[in-house]
């Protein structure tokens, strides 16, 4: 199954980078990743590097990509303000 728009394909993991503003508005949004990933009990690896922060989801036990992860990055990208 391809991976959602904006998403690639990377080492088995559904991968993204997201440019923004300033350092406050790329924490604030891992805070709303922070907070979608506790509610589903399902955490990407998180990377911040001062306005971008680099989204990694995929379920270990599994072995790679689930449509679990698929659905959470639709999610994560949707909390882009």
């Amino acid at each position: 199954m391809a991976a959602p728009d904006g998403w690639s394909d990377v080492d088995g993991k559904l991968e993204r980078e997201f440019r923004f503003g300033s350092f406050v508005e790329a924490i604030a949004f891992v805070n709303r990743i922070a907070d979608l990933a506790e509610s589903e009990n399902h955490h990407p690896d998180i990377e911040v590097h001062y306005d971008k922060v680099v989204l990694r989801w995929w379920t270990h036990s599994a072995g790679g990509i689930t449509d679990r992860d698929r659905g959470l990055a639709e999610r994560s990208a949707a909390l882009v303000v």
